[in-house]
């Protein structure tokens, strides 16, 4: 059975269409690859809806679990161009669970909401027996916008640049290298590691994708979460009915993540990559966009280009095989990920 979040297969067979009451103020309804759904408030303004859920692990801090599922959430509503605004958590707790954990997570889930500008609303708080570890049982942010100011990854248009910010794989890198360190340290030099670990604090793309629609020109933003980058691509391409041409040889490749891609025998282009934006943009604005993340000190990359004919959807790779745009049937995040918890 796939491990991690279903495919449109399922989505079709078993959710779509099952939404409850049918409302016309819905304009961005639940779908596959879209990040956040959005309702008409009338007198012009918009909500913009998106929830996750978010585990930890076996030695991830406590207070880098509470930043990242902050961070997480609220990146699902930045991805439309609207800044978060407020959140509601349910946090799920096994019942031996000390106060003074509790305490570091929920501390650490206010600052982080506190820095982003977000005020914490509403959540539930409990233990349940079950639970191994600390469970974000869901998290939805919520954002305020004009009318037609949000983008969605339905938004691409023939001619559009593609631009790419921090490469693939990030999250992948980040978790893998905090769960696995010790394999990484026997073949790595110990400096390498750190900074792969140093990636968990990059599992966002709310200053990414921000900062990108206030450049200007931006048509769609997907966060290439499950499936990675050329999941994302795939998914774009979908949902705005158009071809795409990306080549891998233009990614921003980080050293980090390629030497934990290297280790497991992970592709990084397959690969769980939250922190890593893809953003479809105009021509013209392009390079103001990657002027923009630069002076943010976000790396980032035009990696390919959109096309009219919708049949066309390839990723060239480094090595020069030229491979069709789909979202992979497995994550290859989750056999490494699985694989080291047998390990701790």
């Amino acid at each position: 059975m796939k491990i991690g979040k279903i495919d449109e297969a399922v989505f079709r067979s078993l959710i779509a269409g099952k939404f409850g009451r049918r409302d016309r103020s819905v304009l961005v309804p639940p779908l596959t690859g879209v990040d956040a759904g959005v309702v008409d408030l009338g007198g012009g303004r918009v909500l913009v809806v998106a929830e996750d859920p978010i585990f930890t692990m076996p030695r991830l801090p406590l207070e880098t679990f509470g930043r990242f599922t902050v961070h997480i959430g609220a990146s699902d509503v930045a991805v439309t161009g609207v800044r978060p605004r407020y959140l509601t958590y349910t946090l799920l707790l096994p019942p031996e669970t000390e106060a003074g954990a509790i305490g570091l997570l929920v501390d650490a889930i206010h600052r982080t909401a506190r820095d982003l500008g977000i005020a914490i609303v509403g959540g539930h708080t409990g233990f349940y027996p079950g639970f191994t570890a600390p469970t974000i049982g869901g998290i939805t942010v919520f954002g305020l916008a004009r009318k037609g100011e949000y983008v969605t990854p339905a938004g691409a248009r023939p001619g559009d640049e593609i631009i790419l910010t921090k490469g693939p794989a990030i999250e992948t890198a980040g978790l893998l290298a905090v769960l696995r360190e010790e394999e990484l340290l026997a073949r790595y030099p110990a400096a390498l590691v750190e900074r792969a670990k140093g990636l968990t604090q990059a599992i966002t793309v709310v200053e990414d994708a921000l900062t990108a629609k206030a450049a200007g020109g931006v048509t769609a933003m997907h966060d290439a979460t499950e499936g990675g980058v050329i999941g994302g691509l795939a998914e774009i391409a979908a949902a705005s009915g158009v071809g795409m041409e990306a080549d891998e040889g233009l990614f921003v490749m980080p050293d980090e993540v390629r030497m934990v891609c290297e280790a497991f025998a992970i592709d990084p282009v397959r690969a769980i990559a939250e922190g890593s934006l893809l953003v479809t943009v105009r021509p013209r604005s392009s390079a103001g966009v990657l002027a923009r993340l630069k002076r943010k000190r976000i790396a980032a990359s035009v990696i390919g280009k959109v096309l009219r004919d919708r049949r066309r959807r390839v990723l060239r790779r480094a090595d020069g095989r030229v491979e069709p745009l789909a979202v992979p049937d497995q994550d290859p995040f989750w056999p490494a990920f699985f694989s080291g918890l047998e390990k701790v």
